[in-house]
């Protein structure tokens, strides 16, 4: 299941996604893991949720991003949940390309909830990326 939280810069889309995490640490019987760019949230999150920074990784593309989220599924089976800050800054702007991964992620994480920022006004988002946004 794969969630969207847009909004521009400044709207709390973090703090939104912070405190899904904190729930999600506190309630998961699995692993939980939240990708970002920069390790800003090290002191934002539980210990026990595993941060990894997309720099130290080399992610800085979609593709890449996909490869490395199907990468880490294929070599855990206990992750459960999958937090993103910030994907666009991660992929890039092209905002069809997120349509794509985002589509391609989907069918990888039939039952892992991943839940993704995207730093954007709505309206300009493409129907295929709009159709995951709860």
């Amino acid at each position: 299941m794969i969630n969207l939280i847009p909004g521009k810069k400044g709207t709390g889309k973090t703090k939104i996604l912070v405190d899904a995490i904190k729930e999600a640490a506190a309630s998961a019987t699995g692993n939980v893991v939240c990708i970002e760019r920069g390790m800003k949230l090290t002191y934002d999150i539980p210990h026990k949720v595993r941060l990894v920074d997309a720099e130290e990784y080399g992610i800085n593309s979609f593709d890449a991003f996909y490869g490395f989220v199907a990468g880490m599924l294929a070599g855990n089976y206990d992750i459960q949940q999958v937090y993103v800050d910030g994907i666009l800054k991660i992929g890039g702007r092209d905002y069809e390309a997120l349509g794509d991964m985002i589509e391609k992620l989907a069918m990888l994480a039939k039952d892992i909830k991943i839940v993704l920022t995207v730093s954007a006004d709505v309206e300009d988002l493409p129907a295929k990326v709009k159709a995951f946004i709860k």
